[in-house]
This record gives structure tokens, sequence and C-alpha cells, in this order.
């Protein structure tokens, strides 16, 4: 089922662009409450069609690595590093293409069903985090503390939740027939393909912008 999510995802994207982009779940306004906060932050990950291809192809990766409930972890930590640093002023640079990068390289390597080593997956997570973070920090700059502490609540659980479900999905799958097996790849190469066009429809931005 979270490879049918994962495809309708796709769909989505083709028909409601502006909704990927918008990344805003309060229409643009600044969360003033613990609860506008918490939705927001919930929201965020979910609305952003290349934020939710990332979190879901996390799961699916760590089904590779031993720790495969801690690493997800390194992501997570990573998008509220990113998010924090907004919040107070910093400014990442290229972010999109980066974080629409992460997304292609990430489905590229589930994809592949090799074994890659643990702390390049690791690594991968941690620095795509700060990126997928520092977007999320754009919907929150200037709220209170409270409305923050709900926001960082509200998209962590969220992006642990849904990688781990992933992941869940993923490990039953390819432990049941070769077939099965399959389908995590094929939701990494649907997952790079949204990655591949977000791509290049950022870097036309640049161009003709």
């Amino acid at each position: 089922m979270r490879y049918k999510l994962t495809a309708a995802t796709v769909l989505a994207g083709v028909a409601v662009p502006g909704l990927a982009y918008a990344h805003h779940p309060m229409g643009g306004a600044t969360p003033n409450t613990f609860m506008e906060g918490l939705l927001s932050g919930i929201g965020h990950p979910i609305i952003g069609i290349d934020h939710l291809a990332f979190v879901i192809l996390v799961g699916l990766a760590a089904v590779f690595l031993t720790r495969k409930y801690m690493a997800p972890l390194a992501f997570i930590l990573g998008t509220v590093a990113g998010c924090l640093l907004i919040a107070n002023g910093a400014s990442l640079p290229f972010a999109e293409l980066v974080i629409t990068g992460s997304v292609i390289l990430l489905g590229a390597l589930v994809m592949s069903g090799r074994k890659i080593p643990s702390s390049l997956y690791v690594a991968i997570f941690a620095i795509a985090g700060l990126f997928h973070g520092g977007a999320y920090g754009e919907a929150i700059v200037g709220a209170e503390n409270t409305a923050l502490a709900a926001y960082l609540i509200g998209f962590a659980a969220i992006q642990y939740s849904i990688a781990l479900g992933a992941g869940f999905v993923a490990e039953k799958l390819w432990h049941a027939t070769e077939a099965a097996a399959t389908k995590p790849r094929i939701a990494g190469a649907v997952a790079a393909g949204v990655g591949i066009a977000f791509f290049v429809e950022n870097v036309e931005g640049m161009i003709f912008s």
C-alpha cells in the first residue's frame, strides 16, 4: 500500500504542482499557537511532494541498514537543525536543488538494491535533512517559541512515522516472494523520477526567471 501512495504522489505532483511547492499548511500564514504550529508541522512534509518522497525513501533505505530504526533519526535531527537555522536568520544556498537532488540520489540507491555502507546512508540522511528542514523553516520564521516547538514536534513525528511505516512495508515485501521484493526498488525508481521532474523544473525556473 505504501507504494501505491508513492505513485499517487506523482499524480498529485502533476495535477497540483502549486500545492506541492506551497509548503505552507497554514496558507502562508505564520502559526501563532501550539495547535497551529503542530498542525503546520504535521502537514508540511506531506504537502511537499519532494519532501514526502524523500521521507518514504529514508524508510525504504533503512531496511538495508543494521540499525533500521535509528538511522532515520539522522534525517529527522537534520531537519530539526535546518529548520532552526532558517528560523534564526541563516540561509542555505541552492536549497531546492539540493532537496530534489537528494530525492534523485536516494531513489537511485534504493532502486539499485545494492548493499551500501550504513555510514554513507546516514551521511546522506543528515545532510539532506538539513536542507529539507531549511525548507520547513521558511514556514515558521517569526513565530513564537511555543508555535516553533510544536512545529518541530509535528514534522519530526510525522516524518519518523512515515519512514518507519514505509520501512515496515518494504521489509515485509523484501522477505516475501522474489516478485514482491522488487516493489521497494520500483518505489525507489518512481521517487527518483519525482526528484528528476522537480529538479528540472527548478533549473528551468533559475534559467528563465
